[in-house]
């Protein structure tokens, strides 16, 4: 893994990718989060850009994704909740893995 490369972590505001994101700066990587909770404190300060989430906006996700080496993706659904279903987790993540291919990421951990 090289120094200057970019990553991007779903989720480093919370539980899960705190910890990847922990450890890519620690391996002096760059990283950008995109998070459904772009309000949230950023315990990383300036060392990590926050964006948001946004499945309805696939052109964005791309942009966010330009330049990005691999997408570590911890979005997931617990448990279903109003509009937040299984299927609708199924359809975003596709949503994020075809942004991705779609802006030349060339690795997805998931």
């Amino acid at each position: 893994m090289e120094g200057n490369e970019l990553n991007v972590v779903t989720g480093s505001l919370g539980y899960t990718g705190k910890y990847i994101t922990r450890r890519l700066l620690s391996l002096g990587t760059k990283v950008v989060t995109l998070t459904g909770h772009p309000n949230r404190q950023n315990p990383f300060g300036d060392s990590v850009t926050v964006r948001k989430l946004d499945f309805d906006n696939p052109v964005q996700l791309r942009k966010d994704m330009h330049g990005v080496k691999t997408l570590y993706n911890t979005y997931w659904v617990r448990f279903c909740r109003k509009r937040v279903t299984f299927d609708k987790a199924v359809a975003n993540t596709k949503i994020l893995i075809t942004a991705a291919e779609e802006a030349g990421v060339s690795r997805v951990v998931h």
